[in-house]
């Protein structure tokens, strides 16, 4: 999957990062390596959460898409 993440230098140093698709999506890092490493992680772990706070109904099916 890619996705579109925006990189902002922070005032105090630094990034910070947010996801305009993933609302509350945001991450920082000293580094450019270390921000985009933490987007990352942000991504997996908001999505991981999304799709665990869903309960399925017998006749419901769980289909992956690759965008």
């Amino acid at each position: 999957m890619k996705i579109k993440a925006v990189i902002h230098p922070a005032e105090e140093g630094g990034y910070w990062a947010e996801v305009p698709a993933l609302p509350g999506c945001v991450t920082e890092g000293d580094t450019m390596e270390e921000v985009l490493a933490n987007l990352k992680d942000a991504i997996e772990g908001l999505l991981e959460v999304a799709n665990s706070n869903h309960s399925l109904e017998s006749h419901d099916q769980i289909v992956e898409i690759a965008v």
